[in-house]
């Protein structure tokens, strides 16, 4: 048995998220069905992120292991011709047995956009707030308090089962063009709803033209139930990338090897 690691992309607006689930189709259910055709067998597709529903994923990572004779290439060309237009494996490598794409990434990067306005053509791929003012410069302003390392409580949602909240947010840029801003953000772990509830918090700050440092006393709060804090649209955010240990990404990596 080995173990393969797949980058893909998929438009979300199809999908009640990533993850498996009784009330809808879902992008993993695909993936599998895709998977078995060619490996004749169930076999599991964990991804890096368990996307929402409505969120699009530019660099998704899954793995999934598998005993057959087809090499990566074969394989590619075999889920491509069992897949939905909406979904698209962009590469299939061998990787160590030891990574898992969840639990083995080490950072994440996010793009969400924001639309200035709402189109027929905008409106499942960006985010809007119809009611809010927003300029460029004091959501900068803001942003800039979220980076580095903190307790992201107050812009995660609730979740007993995940009891450390620290984050480290490495970068958080955003941009402006004609019809809308563009945030990046790239952490070494999200919570949550996080990237949409800072999108959204950065949009209430702009909108009422607060201090920056209304930030630390989000943070310091540490709860969730923020006044300021408004998770914006799913529609808007795409999984743009995941980075691995590289050693992790050779298939000759072992545990045997590593204690040697």
């Amino acid at each position: 048995m080995a173990r393969y690691l797949m980058k893909l992309c998929y438009d979300g607006t199809g999908y009640h998220g990533w993850q498996k689930q009784h009330n809808g189709i879902s992008v993993q259910a695909v993936l599998e069905s895709a998977v078995e055709a060619f490996a004749t067998a169930h076999t599991p597709v964990i991804a890096a992120g368990r996307t929402d529903a409505g969120v699009h994923a530019m660099a998704q990572f899954a793995h999934f292991d598998y005993e057959g004779s087809m090499q990566p290439y074969q394989m590619l060309l075999a889920l491509r011709r069992h897949l939905p237009t909406d979904i698209k494996v962009l590469e299939i490598q061998k990787v160590s047995p030891m990574l898992s794409a969840r639990y083995q990434a080490y950072e994440r990067s996010y793009r969400y956009i924001l639309a200035k306005y709402r189109t027929p053509f905008n409106r499942n791929y960006s985010g809007y707030f119809p009611s809010l003012k927003l300029s460029l410069a004091p959501m900068q302003a803001a942003a800039e308090r979220l980076l580095g390392s903190h307790d992201f409580s107050s812009f995660g949602r609730a979740n007993p089962e995940i009891p450390n909240r620290i984050c480290e947010i490495k970068i958080l840029k955003i941009t402006e063009s004609e019809d809308s801003f563009q945030f990046i953000i790239t952490a070494d772990r999200f919570l949550h709803n996080m990237v949409r509830r800072i999108v959204g918090t950065l949009a209430n700050i702009s909108h009422f033209s607060l201090a920056p440092d209304i930030i630390d006393a989000i943070l310091s709060d540490a709860c969730p139930r923020q006044n300021l804090v408004t998770t914006a649209p799913a529609s808007g955010l795409y999984l743009i990338d995941v980075k691995y240990p590289a050693h992790l990404l050779d298939e000759t990596s072992t545990p045997e090897i590593l204690d040697t």
